[in-house]
């Protein structure tokens, strides 16, 4: 039985995941406290995505425990989980390459209250307010990335998800993306994030996860970089 605690928002005990028969998490054990900025980190392949995928329930099988503000998600299908103030934005971003900026932020379900309003992301992504008539196929692969990012602060959810929020984007445009993370940690948002760049990451996550096959093989703080980046950029093969 998990222990519930008054600010832990994830509480994953002994997950393992499965893609078919092909086990791909071992016993990953995580948490996440309220207002707290955490990351994955790894090589490729080793489970982060997956990970993720098995908290939004969007894997056919995984065992373990996980819950979200104390509640057991076990069995629940993903829009239930979104239910409890999550939401996710995967990698592959998902915009609606026919609708605008401002349609495709006028899509996502309200969850929770208290989503940002249209003008509130505008004022955190200027660089959509001037794209907002602009279809999914016109805008640049980053403004794309600030556009799924927008549109899960749409939502109401305090519980965030980010996918390599800053895979293959230009330094201004990942600089933004970092701002923004702080801001909504300031505002109380929590976020547990996968990340291949650990530059980025270290400015911003309060702790990390390394993992590698699927398992959890190394945990440290922020505070701890300085003094054992060595270590840690030989375990992330950088």
């Amino acid at each position: 039985m998990l222990e519930a605690s008054s600010n832990l928002v994830v509480n994953v005990q002994a997950l393992t995941g499965f893609y078919g028969e092909t086990q791909a998490l071992h016993n990953i054990s995580l948490q996440v406290h309220e207002g707290e900025i955490v990351c994955l980190l790894g090589r490729n392949g080793a489970g982060k995505t997956t990970t993720l995928r098995a908290i939004m329930g969007l894997l056919s099988r995984r065992d373990g425990q996980i819950q979200i503000h104390g509640v057991s998600t076990e069995g629940m299908p993903p829009e239930a989980i979104a239910h409890l103030g999550v939401a996710y934005c995967p990698e592959e971003r998902g915009i609606f390459a026919s609708l605008s900026t401002e349609e495709n932020l006028s899509l996502p379900p309200i969850l929770k209250p208290g989503g940002l309003s249209i003008e509130e992301i505008y004022e955190l992504f200027p660089n959509l307010l001037s794209r907002r008539k602009s279809q999914g196929t016109k805008l640049s692969g980053g403004e794309q990335q600030m556009l799924a990012i927008a549109r899960i602060l749409r939502t109401g959810a305090k519980l965030l998800l980010l996918d390599e929020c800053t895979e293959g984007l230009a330094p201004v445009i990942v600089e933004r993306i970092g701002q923004v993370i702080s801001l909504l940690k300031s505002r109380g948002f929590t976020v547990l994030m996968v990340e291949q760049n650990f530059r980025f990451a270290s400015r911003y996550a309060d702790r990390f996860y390394v993992i590698e096959e699927g398992q959890v093989v190394e945990t440290f703080h922020q505070q701890d970089i300085a003094s054992n980046r060595e270590r840690i950029e030989k375990l992330l093969g950088l």
